[in-house]
């Protein structure tokens, strides 16, 4: 075997692999003897065809196929040994030649991480604000959940509640006939099919329409795509929704204990204040991280970035399925393929992976770690208010692997919070104050009391004199 290597970029190194010809000739005989013994070969019993008649039946593609799947794995191990290589996933393998049997191996190698100087990071906090305009829209859908829909002698409006009857038929074929369908006229709103709803805009209560729609060759619903679509609609009724007044009165019917309008303002205030600061705090600790990340020297093989991408996939599909919607129907909604997908994710899964990488080289520099009593206090934290289900919470964080991931996962929230102190400079405030603390200790640190033993011993010899 002959074996020659070529760094490749990425964290990654290229291995040419030929095999000796006797390798390739034992590999063969191998594959020879599992394959004779499978194979009804006309003429003789099975396992007793010699070889030329097994490859004249079988061609001899088959029988080299075997050998080097049997073969090439072996060599690839061998080679990555006496290399001295250290790979994190599975190689890329590509035969490249048969006569001589020569193939290439792509080895994913472990990541390179060179942090620059992370303690000059300084990028300035924004401050969490909220406006009026905010709590406003606030009190406006509370106003909406609070509503009462009245029937209106008018035609029909965008936002109102209609009831209806409708027919609607392609091809001659019924897709819906519905009496007493009630919604809602949202503008812009696809169902049943883009510009419904926009038709019923100015129909009385009583009143009758018929109209075409014609669907776009991509829609959707494969079985509507391109076709016309003739729509009979009846409006039964019209309603409108009729708000509370902004006052007391509605405060105290939300029933949460607001006395005044103004205890309602302040209420929702507050908790928008408390989700802009945690979304100012999450977007700084980003422009942190990207910042290090930006000051560094971070190198990786694309297999990480293909298995972050398949994360970011599972996770995107199991949020659909709590929506009861599969994955393949949401990418026909967006007109995307998976692979146009993957393409998509593929910037997000590389930056996600160089701040991982990033954090953890800060984390070993900084020497940061959590203790075991500061995996329980958390494990406690969390199973708070899950009522039955803690027991079963903190049986599930009692094993070893379930307890390093929670380890990994506070060592990245501490290493993120050492960043944030150093480039907001809240480090430096407090290591002043404590300077100050100590140089206000250190006189009276500093007062040597002689030893008892030593002055009586002093004295005693002054006497004898």
């Amino acid at each position: 075997m002959k074996v020659s290597t070529e760094a490749a970029e990425n964290r990654q190194t290229i291995l040419e692999v030929e095999a000796d010809p006797e390798e390739v000739e034992r590999s063969l005989e191998s594959a020879y003897r599992r394959l004779v013994q499978k194979a009804q070969v006309p003429g003789f019993r099975k396992g007793k065809a010699p070889r030329e008649m097994l490859e004249r039946h079988l061609g001899k593609g088959a029988l080299l196929q075997e050998a080097l799947e049997r073969l090439v794995p072996q060599l690839l191990n061998q080679a990555i040994d006496e290399q001295g290589i250290e790979p994190i996933a599975q190689p890329e393998v590509e035969i490249t030649q048969i006569d001589p049997v020569i193939f290439k191996a792509t080895v994913p190698l472990r990541p390179n991480v060179e942090l620059g100087d992370y303690k000059v990071i300084n990028i300035l906090r924004e401050p969490a604000e909220v406006t009026d305009d905010e709590v406003n829209r606030v009190i406006e859908q509370l106003r909406r959940q609070q509503g009462t829909w009245e029937p209106v002698e008018r035609p029909v409006q965008f936002n109102d509640l209609v009831t209806i009857n409708v027919v609607g038929t392609v091809d001659g074929e019924n897709v819906i006939n519905r009496n007493d369908l009630q919604f809602q006229v949202v503008q812009g709103m696809p169902v049943p099919v883009p510009g419904f709803v926009e038709e019923l805009v100015g129909i009385e209560a009583g009143g009758e329409k018929e109209f075409t729609i014609t669907t776009s060759e991509d829609y959707a619903a494969k079985e509507l795509a391109g076709k016309s679509c003739i729509f009979k609609v009846k409006v039964v009724d019209v309603k409108e929704q009729k708000l509370p007044e902004p006052d007391d009165e509605f405060a105290k019917s939300l029933g949460q204990g607001f006395e005044t309008f103004g205890d309602l303002k302040e209420d929702v205030f507050s908790h928008l204040k408390v989700m802009a600061e945690d979304g100012a705090r999450r977007a700084y600790e980003n422009k942190v991280i990207d910042a290090l990340v930006e000051a560094s020297k971070i190198e990786f093989p694309p297999v990480m970035v293909e298995k972050e991408i398949d994360r970011l996939i599972a996770a995107q599909e199991s949020e659909l399925q709590a929506s009861r919607i599969s994955l393949e129907d949401y990418l026909r909604s967006q007109k995307k393929s998976r692979e146009e997908l993957r393409e998509e994710l593929k910037p997000v899964a590389g930056k996600q992976i160089a701040g991982s990488l990033a954090l953890s080289k800060l984390a070993e520099d900084e020497g940061i770690a959590v203790s075991a009593e500061e995996i329980d206090q958390e494990i406690e934290t969390m199973v708070q208010n899950t009522g039955e289900q803690g027991e079963n919470m903190r049986k599930l964080f009692s094993s070893a692997g379930a307890r390093k991931s929670l380890e990994g996962v506070l060592v990245t929230r501490k290493t993120v919070g050492r960043l944030v102190e150093i480039a907001s400079g809240e480090k430096s405030v407090k290591d002043d104050k404590k300077a100050e603390s100590d140089l206000e200790e250190a006189p009276s640190a500093k007062v040597v009391e002689p030893d008892s033993s030593d002055s009586e011993s002093k004295s005693d010899d002054e006497g004898t004199d």
